[in-house]
């Protein structure tokens, strides 16, 4: 018993936000969907997601509102809200769309960050230095980049 809950433990912490990147892990092309993706709507969106899942608790490997990690989130926000599916784990998600400088992200870019030195953390950013995640310590929320603890461990942004 204590073997199959140790392979489940390891499953989970390999899907979830956490692991470097696997150069084995080959995620599905992204196929956009029908809804609009003009930056005043993603914003519109992403409120109304955090509206929704505000408070959420953090738990590694979840996908429901007992409990949710980063990446689950993000790929949930993603196919609800903006009708984009995005891989589940933050490796392939890091691996999606292209890099841009931290200077000209837009409401819907993927924010990385390099929480320890073999674990990432994903995001979502919405406006004014602001990106909404789904945090270990608060669960979903939406904080500043430019807070001290994100400022020092940003590594990256993507767009879709």
């Amino acid at each position: 018993m204590t073997a199959i809950i140790t392979v489940v433990a390891i499953t989970i912490s390999l899907n979830g936000c956490g692991t470097l990147p696997n150069r084995l892990d080959h995620a599905p092309p992204l196929q956009a969907g029908k809804k609009s993706h003009h930056p005043d709507k993603i914003k519109t969106q992403l409120y109304a997601q955090y509206n929704e899942w505000k408070g959420v608790r953090y738990q590694l490997g979840g996908l429901s509102k007992k409990g949710i990690d980063c990446s689950g989130f993000v790929s949930i926000t993603f196919k609800e809200k903006l009708g984009i599916p995005l891989p589940r784990s933050t490796q392939q998600q890091a691996r999606q769309g292209v890099e841009i400088p931290r200077s000209q992200l837009k409401a819907g870019d993927l924010v990385f960050f390099k929480t320890r030195p073999d674990v990432r953390h994903v995001g979502i950013y919405i406006e004014n230095g602001q990106f909404l995640h789904a945090s270990t310590s608060k669960g979903v929320i939406i904080s500043t980049i430019n807070n001290s603890y994100w400022q020092k461990r940003y590594w990256k942004a993507t767009r879709l």
